[in-house]
């Protein structure tokens, strides 16, 4: 096979999974600027919709604990197809939900698929794209984030505010089916794991993952980062319609914004990464992270141009931080490993998510002008969890090579 050939597949391959994820992501990232919305429509209180946004993350981390014990004894490809497929179904459930209960539901199963989902492609990538590109195949993966905001959350918007909250996801379930289709035709076998993984017992795998200290510090790193994360990204939305003055029509421009600075940025960011070092790219983004955090969580009124742009500072930084870190993450495990290892980290990162989102719903409230308070306090708090993962990144090095 030629090396244009190979290019070529790549290529293509990427593309797709930075498809899946793109559904993935807009799946789960739909709740959060619909939040105004739902908090009225369904009349329920911030800490109820923390719930909504927490319990997709409590079920994606109980399911992935459990799928890290057999993931690595299946293809990938049949894996991701199987997955993907449950997932599309859930984005039906979510759009009929006609109460708070069946739309609390409605979460919980799309995140027990949407988090196995999002490791297996993560896996894939590290499996399939050599070590020296990767960096780059993480930022064309991970630029599904940026396209959600871009395209996907502005859409979302458009279609809730001029149909119904429900619209969104029926449109998802039909891009899902798509998506599906070329999945099918595109995803190529990934197996080579299988014989080891099988080798080993189910205990012994998960053994083998924790008892090395090396892997404990890099799903530490990413465990951070999610709780950092999402301390404070659900309730990005409310606070700017409620404290800055936002109004829910031009939530759009925000996000549009946002994504579309992150979208180059982590292209940016895939190629630092291969060409000056992982941890490096890490310090620098994610110290770029905190100040965002702290400019994002202590906002007051200010004009719409400077809301867009401290969502342009956020996301990108947030973005731009994942790709050096999905790097530090992939080569700190060996192949036969990856997928087990992969699946424990996305369980690991929702249920510090969700930690963090619960944590959060509890601190903030609405005061009596309908405000939210105590989101710098959340503020804080995210950017306590930012430091200590660049603390422990420095400590975490890549798995030795197969001789």
């Amino acid at each position: 096979m030629t090396a244009a050939l190979i290019a070529t597949r790549e290529r293509w391959l990427l593309a797709t999974l930075a498809g899946v994820q793109f559904s993935n992501v807009l799946d789960f990232m739909l709740l959060m600027p619909l939040g105004a919305q739902l908090m009225r429509i369904f009349e329920i209180t911030p800490t109820q919709f923390g719930a909504l946004v927490s319990i997709y993350m409590v079920t994606a981390s109980s399911v992935g604990f459990a799928s890290a014990l057999l993931i690595d004894r299946f293809d990938r490809r049949t894996t991701l197809l199987v997955l993907y497929t449950c997932f599309a179904l859930t984005t039906l459930l979510t759009a009929s939900a006609q109460t708070y209960v069946w739309l609390l539901i409605a979460r919980a199963i799309a995140g027990a698929f949407g988090g196995v989902l999002a490791a297996t492609v993560l896996a894939i990538v590290g499996d399939t794209v050599p070590d020296g590109r990767r960096g780059h195949a993480f930022g064309v993966v991970t630029s599904a984030f940026s396209i959600a905001s871009v395209v996907g959350i502005p859409l979302g918007i458009y279609l809730a505010a001029h149909f119904s909250w429900r619209a969104p996801y029926f449109f998802l379930a039909g891009l899902g089916g798509a998506i599906l289709s070329a999945a099918y035709r595109i995803v190529p076998r990934v197996h080579a794991h299988i014989e080891a993984a099988r080798a080993r017992s189910a205990l012994a795998q998960t053994r083998a993952v924790f008892t090395r200290w090396n892997h404990v510090r890099a799903l530490g790193v990413t465990t951070l980062m999610g709780f950092s994360g999402f301390a404070i990204v659900p309730f990005i939305a409310p606070y700017l319609v409620a404290n800055v003055g936002v109004a829910e029509t031009e939530l759009a421009v925000t996000y549009f914004c946002g994504g579309l600075a992150a979208l180059g940025f982590v292209r940016l960011v895939g190629r630092w990464t291969d060409l000056y070092g992982r941890r490096r790219l890490f310090t620098i983004i994610a110290g770029i992270s905190i100040a965002a955090i702290l400019v994002t969580t202590n906002l007051p009124r200010v004009p719409l141009w400077v809301a867009a742009l401290s969502q342009v500072l956020l996301v990108s930084a947030f973005s731009g931080r994942f790709v050096p870190a999905m790097a530090i993450l992939t080569a700190a495990a060996p192949a036969q490993l990856r997928g087990t290892f992969m699946s424990f980290n996305a369980a690991l990162q929702q249920l510090s998510a969700g930690a963090a989102s619960f944590a959060a719903a509890a601190i903030i409230a609405r005061d009596a002008n309908g405000e939210l308070v105590h989101f710098g306090a959340v503020g804080w708090l995210s950017i306590a969890a930012t430091a200590a993962a660049i603390a422990v990144a420095r400590f975490v090095r890549p798995a030795p090579s197969p001789t």
